[in-house]
Order: structure tokens, then C-alpha cells, then sequence
């Protein structure tokens, strides 16, 4: 078989059940709680959370957006960088939602930019409630130096992640299978990473049922304390 053939490029299919779960509890109100600047500034750490990263202008506030069915619950932006805080978001008051700052690039001095990597950084290491981190990759372009050392300080702070495809529906079939290969092989070197990878496109809602699902499952496990 080829490495197309074999790779667990994508998460096993949910049952109806699962499914469904999660359509439920998407369909469920979600309210913005707060946008974080400092790490003091927190919210209490009492639901089960999922947070969202990756490279500015990768499609986070739209994965989000499409998770939940709302437009413009989380703001989107063709300016790279406009997200410059944690933004925390109650969905159905069992599960908090979390989108964080771009990385990689933003309109902004350097010393603006390193705040707001050492605020990810430390609420990364220190938040408790923390289920997952899903890190998304743009699938036209693949892994980045950045995306890679996003991941290097996962591995070391043992902070469970995983790898979310965005905009599949500008690639080719071919090209998106060779890119999840590409990526297979490069988290199967690393100790923090889920094996399985999500792939989405929030403009078709690729993908978009099957997240919902994984993401209900976390939601279910024992409460924080």
C-alpha cells in the first residue's frame, strides 16, 4: 500500500451518536466571556476547555465560527495579527472555548508581538481546565517554522494537541493527500500530538460534524476540581 493508503490522515469516523452529541451541544448558546490580555486577567478555570491556535490569518475565528453556526461570533479579519488578545467564549455553560493570538506574523512592534507570545506561553502551562489544543494548518501550505515551534513548546510543556487541516477546499485532492502525509510523518516524531488529523473547510463545512463530535467527547470527560 501507499503512505496515502495507510496514514491515519484523518480522525475515525464519529457513530450517529457522536454526531449528533455534538451537533447538540454546538447548537447550544455561546456567549463571549472576555478578551485576555494578561495572564493575572484569567478566567476561573471551572469547565472543561478547547483552545484554538495557529498562524495568523489561518482561519481560526472561521473554524469557530462554523463550530458554532454563528457569522460573527468570533471576528474575522484579512489583516494578519488582528486577534491581540485570548478571546473566551461559554458554550451551553460545559465547555469554554478559547482563541488565541496568531502566531508567526502581525502587524505589530516586536515587543507587542513577544508579550503576546509570552501570555500564550504561560496560560498554556498553567491552565488546568485545558483538554486540547487544536493547532491549525493552512492546508495550501503546510508546516511552517513557526507552526513547528508552537509544537516544540507543546512537546516540552506535555500540552496534548491537535492538528487541524483549514481550508481544504482550496487544494487539490492530491495535493491535500500528499499534505496530511507530510504531516503524519512529522507527528509521529512528537510526544504531545494526537496521531489523528482533522481536516476542515469552514466555508463548505468539510469536516466541520466530525470536529464537533471529538470536540463534544473532551466536553464530556469529569468536571474540573
Amino acid at each position: 500500500m501507499t503512505p496515502t493508503e495507510t496514514s491515519p490522515v484523518s480522525a475515525a469516523t464519529p457513530d450517529e451518536g457522536a454526531l449528533e452529541a455534538g451537533r447538540l451541544l454546538f447548537a447550544k448558546e455561546c456567549t463571549f466571556v472576555m478578551g485576555v490580555a494578561r495572564i493575572d486577567d484569567l478566567p476561573a478555570d471551572e469547565l472543561p476547555e478547547i483552545a484554538f491556535a495557529g498562524r495568523s490569518n489561518v482561519g481560526k475565528s472561521s473554524l469557530i465560527n462554523a463550530l458554532t453556526g454563528r457569522k460573527t461570533l468570533a471576528r474575522t479579519s484579512n489583516t494578519p495579527g488582528r486577534t491581540q488578545q485570548l478571546n473566551f467564549f461559554n458554550l451551553g455553560g460545559r465547555l469554554t472555548i478559547v482563541d488565541l493570538p496568531g502566531y508567526g506574523y502581525a502587524k505589530a512592534p516586536k515587543g507587542e508581538v513577544d508579550r503576546w507570545n509570552r501570555l500564550i506561553r504561560k496560560y498554556l502551562k498553567g491552565r488546568v481546565g485545558l483538554r486540547r489544543l487544536c493547532v491549525l494548518i493552512d492546508a495550501r501550505h503546510g508546516l511552517k517554522v513557526s507552526d513547528r515551534q508552537v509544537m516544540d513548546m507543546l512537546d516540552e510543556s506535555a500540552v496534548v494537541y491537535q492538528i487541524v487541516l483549514t481550508k481544504t477546499d482550496k487544494v487539490k485532492a492530491a495535493d491535500r493527500a500528499m499534505r496530511r502525509d507530510e504531516i503524519t510523518a512529522e507527528i509521529r516524531k512528537r510526544a504531545a500530538a494526537n496521531p489523528e488529523i482533522m481536516a476542515t473547510s469552514a466555508v463548505k463545512g468539510v469536516g466541520i460534524p466530525e470536529l464537533r463530535a471529538a470536540l463534544t467527547e473532551l466536553a464530556n470527560r469529569e468536571s474540573i476540581g
